[in-house]
This record gives C-alpha cells, structure tokens and sequence, in this order.
C-alpha cells in the first residue's frame, strides 16, 4: 500500500446537487480509511436532491468499497436521487451487482399490536402447516413413483438396503418395545384389578387387557417408538447428506434419491411395524397375566382360557389393518423434514425434532379417527 493509493474524497454542491469525487483505492486493505472519509466529507453536507459518485480517480474498486457506497447512498433516504460517473465498465458491474445505482427500499420492520400478535402466530402456523400438507403429498408421489419404477423393473430393487433397513427398524427395536409394553401390560393391569374388584368381576380384567393391547395399545407403543427411534434417525441421515451434498451428488450421477434413500425404509417400515405391534400385543399380555397373578390371584391357566373366549380373529386384524397406515405416516414425515434440513446443525436438530413431535402427533390423530370408523362400521 502506498500513498498514493489511500482513498480520498472531495464534496463539491450547488443547487442541491452534492459532488462526491472519489480518488485512490477503494479496496478492502482501506476499509478503515474508506468510512473514515465517507464520515468526515458526509458529516457537514445537508441533504441533497441529488448526490452523484464520481469514480473518475479511483484506481481500483472491490466488493468492499461498493458496499460502502452502497450504504452511504440508502443512508441518504429514499428521497435523494443517485447517480454513477466515471466509472469504468468492470466498476459499472460491480457496482450493479451490490445494486449501487439504484436505490432500494429498506426493509421496514412494523410490530403488531399485542393484541393481534396471537392472531399473527397462529396463521403462520396453519400456513406451515398446509405447506406441510403439501409437501408430505409431494414425497408421497414421488416414492410412489419410485416403486412404480421397480415394480415395472425400470429401476433395481435394492435388497441388500432393505434388509439392512429391517434390521435397524424392526430388529434392533425388539427389546424396547418389548419392555415398554410389559410395563404397561401391567399398569394397565394393576390398575383395572383395583377397580374391578370393588364390583367383584376382576376376571373381566383379562378381557380388558385383551382388547386394549391388540387394538389399540400394542399398536400405538410400537408406533410411538418407531417415530421417536427410527423416525428421528431417518431425518437425521438424510438431513445430514443433504447438509454435506450428498443427495445432490447422487443426482449429479443420475440416482433417484428416493428410489435409493427413502424406498428401502418406507417398504422396512410397511414389514416392521405391524410385526412390532404383534410382538408388543403379545408382550403386554404377559405384563397383564404376572400382574393378573399377582394383584388378582388369577392363576396362568384360567387367564390363558379367559384369553381365549375373548379374543378373535377380528380383534387381531383390526390392530394389524392400522399399523401399515401408521407406517407410512411416519415414514413420509421423517422424509419430508430430512429434506427439509439446511446447511447447519441448529436446523437438522430442529427439523429431527419436528419428526418426532409430528409423527407421534399424527400417528395418535390417525388412531382416533380408526377407532371412529370401526365404531361407525361396528367393528
């Protein structure tokens, strides 16, 4: 840097016309010097009609010296027409990119009332929510498509991701629900004896225990917990990739997203879902018969005989015919927030959590308005 570069500035005004005539570098080695200049020759000038830039002694202009000018010109007001001379056609050009030749309007902040502030929130948040809408319609096309693809045997059926897919999903997840439903067998258990037995029926507990876990309660644990467990895993492996450009890559090299990424989990968890509700019906039974013993000296055999002449096939198939719908729920939200994601981690945290809250929010929506069709229908 040498002297001669150092940014200057002279003023010049008359008839309400205000001169600026600017000289040397304008780069970024000279910010200081640059607002130092832009403050003093400003500082005693009154508000123009019309300010014109003269650029005819600048040496050399980047990025940093047009904002500059960009923002000494919008701090003037709207009011004040602007105007570039001697400029040179590459700073003509960077000029016109930080949109220094042309005032824009500064954007203006207003703040409702309190009073309606609730109102405010409340439509963005139904619009967010019929945007979601029509997103979640959108992956739900597009997988649909994907499997047309396979099924016409125009793309590859990936059994390997499958499988593996199954194994995270379904496999893996056995225990917890498992546990989580014996202990809420016996809950449920324990606190129905402590009722029953006051009117002297605390055998009709098995036929309650019964119907609850293989319509509604079997199904709805395992649902939660693939929402919270693999729903939120989903979001975030495809947040991810999609935060490091990996769906992009893959698009680059001609691989549909969703007939690779979103396939193999949505059909894993079409089969692992009403799989887990079974084995979670089943494993709240035990919970109901230890506490059955124990609380209501219902010995093994006759609560396996009551079992029997409470249950049928209807029962079982009316917890099953939910779980494929409750599947696909999940799966299309995890998609859709995964997709969602940003290029930071403060958003792939935000969007897995969404996942989460709206799978578990939907999947309970979707069991309440089963239980009313099967009301409706009898059932």
């Amino acid at each position: 840097m040498t002297q001669l570069d150092e940014p200057q500035i002279e003023m010049s005004g008359a008839d309400g016309v205000l001169v600026a005539r600017l000289s040397g570098a304008w780069t970024t080695q000279w910010t200081r010097q640059i607002q130092s200049q832009i403050e003093s020759g400003f500082a005693a000038q009154p508000v123009p009609s019309r300010l014109e830039f003269d650029l005819g002694g600048v040496t050399a202009l980047d990025t940093v010296g047009a904002f500059l000018l960009a923002r000494r010109r919008d701090e003037m007001g709207q009011g004040v027409q602007t105007a570039i001379t001697g400029a040179t056609e590459a700073q003509a050009a960077l000029l016109g990119h930080v949109n220094a030749i042309e005032p824009h309007a500064p954007v203006v902040k207003t703040r409702l009332p309190w009073l309606l502030r609730p109102f405010d929130g409340l439509g963005h948040m139904t619009a967010n929510a019929l945007g979601d809408v029509v997103t979640i319609h959108a992956v739900l096309g597009r997988v649909m498509a994907a499997a047309g693809a396979t099924l016409t045997f125009r793309a590859p059926f990936r059994f390997a991701a499958l499988v593996n897919q199954l194994d995270l999903i379904a496999f893996r997840a056995v225990p917890i629900v498992m546990l989580i439903s014996v202990v809420v067998g016996a809950i449920i258990t324990q606190q129905s004896i402590l009722q029953l037995n006051n009117f002297g029926v605390a055998i009709y507990v098995v036929d309650l225990a019964a119907i609850l876990m293989l319509r509604e309660v079997g199904l709805l644990l395992a649902a939660i917990m693939i929402a919270g467990r693999s729903g939120s895993a989903i979001t975030a492996e495809l947040g991810s990739m999609r935060m490091r450009e990996e769906l992009d890559a893959l698009k680059v090299m001609g691989v549909d997203p969703y007939q690779v990424l979103v396939l193999p989990r949505i059909i894993a968890l079409l089969i692992g879902l009403p799989f887990l509700a079974f084995i979670g019906a089943l494993s709240g039974l035990v919970g109901a018969a230890i506490v059955a013993l124990v609380y209501g000296g219902i010995p093994f055999d006759i609560f396996l005989g009551r079992l029997q002449d409470a249950l049928n096939m209807q029962t079982l198939l009316v917890g099953m015919v939910k779980a494929p719908f409750m599947a696909v729920i999940i799966g299309l939200v995890a998609t859709n927030e995964g997709f969602k994601v940003k290029g930071s981690a403060e958003s792939l945290g935000r969007h897995t959590t969404a996942s989460v809250v709206r799978s578990i929010f939907l999947v309970i929506v979707a069991d309440g308005l089963f239980a009313m069709f099967f009301a409706a229908i009898g059932v």
